[in-house]
């Protein structure tokens, strides 16, 4: 006997045991896409895939850009590429854990300390990152003015600094204390600190890396509560990996230096990291880190001589 095609539209579909699942059109939407529900699951789930390899390809991307322009701050002009490591980027990528468990485990938050004395004597004490724990000589909280109207941010501790115990001594340390002392200031008038209390550990015996972001998280919460502490009326922040740490985006630092931003209410300059003119000590290269100081300077109400004004200018 026949049946009508109303009959047949309310028809239950069939069950297949061995998948727990129905050979035949169960949702409204796979009824109107014209496919079965387990076509449909495999369907989704090859999308699924899709996207995270999209994905992992967009974070690549992103990191490879990243790492680019932190090379372009510091005077790198050509990249050289092994071959090995070239064809490694097509490879398929292994799942990685979405958080580290070197810092997975620990608090992101700060005691809330009512003095620099006291946070600086947590600080020092801090192993939330187990790994900078084991490298590190010592921790480099920050140093100067607790009344400070300008503070100066970094990224981390070099060799230098983890040797010193005190942030910006090496040479880029060097050329940040003559623009602080061009701009008519000392390093005892300002607070210079930077967003990683450790130096980031590194597997050759010399040279320094950027943090990661883990370490950054983890480590961020003891600068925002310098920082409260502090009230500065402006800062400044030195370089890409600064200006991501304080704003939390990512950021083309190219794009970004010289206009002002904001960090909790607290007017922000990005401006390139000293490291930028141990490479580029062209003029122009000088007036774009000084025009960013000039810019701070009258924010701070401070006096500006024409002298000062022509810093840096071609003849």
């Amino acid at each position: 006997m026949g049946c009508s095609n109303e009959n047949r539209l309310l028809r239950k579909p069939k069950h297949n045991k061995e998948n727990n699942s129905f050979s035949g059109p169960k949702s409204p939407l796979t009824a109107f896409l014209g496919i079965t529900q387990d076509k449909f699951s495999v369907w989704a789930q090859n999308i699924v895939l899709i996207l995270r390899q999209v994905n992992s390809y967009h974070q690549l991307l992103s990191a490879t850009v990243d790492h680019l322009e932190r090379e372009q701050e510091r005077g790198q002009r050509r990249v050289i590429v092994d071959p090995a490591k070239l064809n490694a980027l097509f490879q398929p990528l292994a799942a990685t854990p979405s958080q580290s468990a070197e810092t997975s485990s620990v608090p992101t938050t700060v005691p809330n300390s009512n003095t620099l004395a006291e946070l600086r004597e947590q600080a020092l004490t801090c192993t939330r990152c187990p790994h900078l724990v084991t490298s590190r000589k010592q921790v480099v909280f920050g140093v100067g003015s607790e009344t400070a109207d300008l503070m100066f941010v970094g990224e981390a501790p070099g060799a230098d600094e983890d040797a010193q115990g005190e942030p910006f001594v090496g040479k880029a340390g060097q050329l940040l204390t003559k623009i602080i002392q061009t701009m008519g200031l000392s390093r005892d008038e300002v607070y210079i600190a930077n967003i990683l209390k450790c130096r980031p550990d590194t597997p050759q015996r010399s040279g320094n890396r950027p943090p990661t972001a883990e370490e950054m998280t983890t480590c961020s919460p003891w600068l925002h509560r310098q920082i409260d502490l502090i009230n500065p009326k402006l800062i400044v922040a030195l370089g890409k990996t600064a200006v991501e740490g304080l704003l939390e985006q990512q950021v083309a630092i190219t794009r970004f230096r010289g206009t002002w931003q904001t960090y909790r209410g607290i007017s922000l300059m990005p401006t390139f990291h000293p490291a930028y003119l141990l490479h580029q000590q062209s003029l122009a290269s000088k007036r774009k880190i000084w025009e960013d100081m000039l810019a701070v300077m009258e924010k701070l109400s401070m006096p500006i001589s024409d002298k000062q004004r022509g810093f840096f200018l071609p003849r």
